[in-house]
């Protein structure tokens, strides 16, 4: 009687209150100790947001009952509305149970009910997927994937375009997103929002009807090679990696929830960031930026935003429990948060969400989130120094500075771009769209990033040196023009190797086939026409004096992109394909050629050209430039790494085809000048047979004169 009171009341006070209602949630797992009996810790941290006052629904079952007991902390909040209205709240509970065997299970939890929403979904159900087993490529158990959201997500009706979604993986791997197909298929529709898998980005593809659209997504992990899982009996099962041009479909490693709700608004007159909704400003953390922590030492993360038409009132976080938040006020419109965590023993080889939005009282700015990695001790960073220039940057990195430091362990994130060094210093050089340099949009500034990070051997499983990771980057303000120069036109590209020392190409579209002028940067897309002869020209920049350059592949697409789905292959394997191919006699370092314009087939206008380029020491027989063009792949010999460089990529474009105007200026002038052009006709061919006419008859009347004179005497 009594639990059926206590139930009785709990749903009275639904009914009575019926701004609580259920908001989303997410789930991330780390695995723990290993015990002598096989046994393995699995620490869960479950987030849930809600409408009103915190309420938490921390009753998770498991299916297997193999999974011991689940020991709950008690529900803290990270953070919730601090208005008088309460409109949101977010808490997190940490789960411990020590799983008996390696066999995959479930945990899962339900309750009701979503707050209102468009699509009327009431009950909700999380659920979890887990397999502890032996990885074969790191040697530990799996760990999940890591994503979150903030509690209350809204957007204006004409400015929601597009939602990306955090999505990262602590084992490297292959990390998708998909609709949860629990309970009812239909409850699961977005009409006009499509889900890019891939990406785990959310588009708006119509109009979305004001009101809370709730989002109910499941995240799965896929290893990059090919794996073996092994439970505590000695079973193994193989999981395949994950390759989308085959269309597999291979079995996840695990699976988390995520779930959260996005209310649209009333539209509003403009959605331009700083001014009509906050905008961030730089130093704020770019979406999917990785910090690292450790046990014991405090971690800050710096927020700043700006919004000039409506002041930030507050910064939503969502974030571990006990990450404290403090505000504060700048001049034009500015406003700092400064997120402050201490990560606890507990928190130990955690990979921890963050997400983050600037309020206003209308408005929000986009939800950007990253992830704390933490230690147990501080990552070495070391002493460098960042030359940004205006199309490179370089890093110097002091030894001293980092005992024991090895530069053969050390990469950037593309590992074909190397790393020297000298007897004090690591030294760095790269271009800004090489070697895994990625740029981002900040706000006020284009920030151009990198990093150098250790690497062990593969498989693997003890080290002798400390972990390494030194980020570095440069900004560009957005006042300057640097779209032209470093998104249009491709500049300069610059590479280092340890055989080969710092080296670069040069990739030019030029005016004529002297090629000695070359097409203006700020000219940028090159408009073309159609059968027009394209002059092209590659040189590589090396002070090595006995190098040479060889061509291994071309490919044109209609994209920024060489490995889009649509391409034409102009050469391949060394060898000239497309026939209108003109190669030019140019120096070693040289490669000039001319090739007659084209575009693709259907709705594209624009052509990028990339092509695959080796550097090669001159006169080795076994370099890939010795082997010229290979008709066959089984030809190809072993690459000898001192005697040429990795195959690098580098792109030019885009090449923008013009359109035949005279048609076109007809279809926008609209009917007038085709009835201009049609009276015109009309009256010109009426005048040439008024002429034509009137010539006949003049004729005829001639030649009909002496008959009627003579009809006319005889008449008489």
């Amino acid at each position: 009687m009594v639990h059926i009171a206590v139930l009785l009341l709990f749903c009275l006070a639904l009914a009575v209150d019926p701004a609580i209602g259920f908001y989303g949630g997410s789930m991330t797992f780390t695995p723990g100790n290993r015990y002598p009996d096989s046994s393995v810790e699995v620490h869960f941290y479950y987030r849930e947001s809600s409408r009103g006052p915190c309420v938490s629904y921390p009753h998770w079952i498991c299916n297997n009952v193999q999974c011991g007991n689940i020991i709950y902390t008690e529900p803290e909040v990270t953070d919730q509305d601090h208005s008088d209205q309460s409109q949101w709240c977010q808490s997190e509970v940490h789960m411990t149970t020590n799983i008996s065997s390696n066999a995959p299970l479930v945990l899962s939890n339900s309750g009701c009910c979503w707050t209102d929403n468009i699509q009327a979904v009431g009950r909700w159900t999380l659920r979890t997927d887990v397999d502890v087993g032996r990885r074969s490529d790191t040697q530990s158990p799996n760990r999940s994937p890591v994503s979150a959201a903030v509690p209350n997500i809204r957007v204006p009706q004409n400015c929601f375009q597009s939602l990306q979604l955090l999505a990262h993986d602590p084992d490297g791997d292959v990390v998708r997103c998909k609709f949860s197909d629990a309970n009812c298929s239909s409850c699961h529709e977005h009409t006009n929002i499509n889900l890019d898998k891939d990406s785990c980005t959310l588009h708006r593809s119509g109009s979305l009807n004001p009101g809370l659209h709730v989002f109910e997504l499941i995240l799965e992990d896929y290893p990059v090679s090919d794996i073996t899982v092994t439970n505590a009996d000695g079973v193994s099962s193989v999981r395949d990696a994950f390759n989308l041009t085959l269309n597999s479909d291979p079995t996840a490693l695990s699976q988390v929830p995520l779930q959260f709700g996005v209310e649209i608004l009333a539209p509003v007159q403009s959605c331009v960031p700083d001014v009509n909704k906050p905008g961030f400003l730089t130093p704020t953390p770019l979406n999917g930026d990785v910090h690292h922590a450790a046990v014991g030492h405090m971690h800050e993360i710096l927020l700043r935003a700006q919004s000039s038409d409506s002041s930030i009132l507050d910064f939503q976080v969502s974030g571990p429990f006990n990450m404290s938040k403090t505000l504060r006020d700048e001049s034009d419109g500015v406003a700092v948060a400064t997120l402050s965590w201490t990560p606890q023993k507990s928190d130990l080889y955690r990979h921890v969400p963050v997400c983050f939005t600037a309020e206003t009282l209308h408005s929000q700015s986009e939800m950007r989130c990253i992830v704390v990695v933490v230690a147990r001790s501080m990552v070495l960073s070391g002493k460098a120094e960042v030359i940004c220039k205006g199309d490179s940057i370089s890093i110097v990195i002091n030894k001293a500075s980092m005992e024991g430091i090895d530069q053969n362990w050390l990469q950037l994130r593309d590992p074909t771009c190397s790393l020297t060094s000298n007897e004090t210093h690591i030294l760095g050089s790269m271009s800004l769209n090489t070697c895994g340099t990625t740029v981002e949009d900040s706000g006020d500034y284009m920030v151009f990033k990198n990093e150098i990070n250790s690497f062990e051997t593969p498989n693997a499983v003890i080290t002798r040196r400390n972990q390494v990771k030194i980020g570095f980057s440069c900004q560009y303000p957005k006042l300057a023009s640097v779209s032209s120069h470093y998104i249009n036109h491709k500049s300069d590209y610059i590479f280092t190797e340890s055989s080969f020392g710092t080296f670069g190409y040069s990739f030019e579209v030029f005016t004529d086939s002297s090629f000695s002028s070359r097409v203006d940067p700020n000219l940028y897309p090159v408009k073309v026409k159609l059968m027009d002869m394209l002059y092209m020209g590659i040189e590589a920049h090396s002070a090595l004096p006995k190098v040479r350059l060889f061509i291994e592949s071309c490919r044109a697409t209609p994209e920024d992109n060489p490995y889009s789905a649509v391409y034409y292959d102009i050469i391949k394997d060394g060898c000239v394909l497309d026939e209108t191919v003109k190669v030019y006699p140019s120096a070693s370092m040289k490669y000039d050629f001319e090739i007659q314009a084209f575009k693709f087939t259907g709705d594209f206008d624009e052509v990028y050209i990339s092509c695959s380029v080796i550097l090669c020491a001159e006169g080795s027989p076994n370099s890939r430039c010795a082997q010229g063009c290979l008709r066959q792949t089984s030809r190809r010999r072993r690459r000898d790494s001192s005697q040429e460089t990795a195959r690098h990529y580098i792109i030019q474009g885009p090449l923008r085809v013009s359109r035949e105007t005279r048609q076109h200026d007809a279809a926008n002038n609209g009917g007038s000048q085709h009835v201009s052009i049609s009276t015109g006709v009309f009256a010109g061919l009426f005048i040439v047979s008024v002429i034509v006419l009137a010539g006949m008859l003049v004729h005829k009347i001639r030649k009909t004169r002496p008959l009627d004179r003579m009809h006319l005497l005889s008449s008489f």
